[in-house]
């Protein structure tokens, strides 16, 4: 049984039947930096219910290499399972820890019931499915009409907005695979950054200095 005290996101989306029944019949899992929540070509048994930390949503091209699609923070869910779970298919995207990160896990038996008994239900599935198809669209518009220093920026940006801190802990090599360029193009495209004064680099860290 999950305490009704890590429910606590999602009291304000859910109505009391909900609730109790996430509390009844969901699992609590833990995950570390850098661990697979899920992957590509995995059965899906569950969705998950983001209570704590950052989740990375990539997909994976032809060649392999990544692409950032969007970050799930508390409170939220992925779009990307709900529509595999739906669908009984197999997942098509990964879902990485960019932190150390606390998931209910719920059953699809219950999600599915739930779609079609409960609205306050309905209603989390059909606005989790929107925002990330707005976000979606967003990075399509990222890598149609940006510049990849216009794009560096606003990942970097983007990731203070999320964590609500100016100082990010992270590789050139992270950043590289999630922009899905080079870490050379990285490395020099930060300095250019760092010379605007809009950034000052450290040892695995960057701190934002204009937004």
């Amino acid at each position: 049984m999950i305490s009704t005290q890590l429910l606590k996101p999602f009291e304000p989306l859910f109505d009391s039947e909900v609730l109790e029944n996430i509390s009844n019949v969901a699992t609590l899992k833990h995950f570390q930096k850098h661990d697979i929540i899920i992957d590509i070509g995995q059965d899906l048994n569950f969705i998950p219910l983001l209570i704590k930390g950052n989740i990375k949503v990539i997909r994976e091209d032809d060649n392999g290499d990544d692409l950032l699609l969007y970050i799930l923070e508390s409170g939220d869910t992925c779009a990307m399972s709900l529509t595999c779970c739906m669908a009984n298919a197999k997942s098509n995207i990964r879902a990485v820890a960019d932190k150390e990160v606390h998931v209910i896990m719920i059953p699809i038996a219950n999600m599915k019931l739930w779609f079609n008994t409960n609205e306050s239900w309905r209603n989390f599935i059909l606005q989790s499915y929107q925002v990330r198809f707005d976000e979606m669209l967003k990075t399509i518009d990222t890598l149609a009409f940006m510049k990849m220093d216009e794009r560096l920026y606003k990942y970097l940006t983007d990731i203070v907005n999320l964590t609500a801190s100016k100082i990010i802990e992270i590789t050139h090599q992270e950043i590289s695979e999630d922009l899905h360029t080079s870490r050379v193009v990285i490395s020099r495209l930060l300095k250019q950054l760092e010379k605007e004064n809009k950034i000052e680099l450290g040892r695995n860290r960057i701190r934002i200095l204009a937004l």
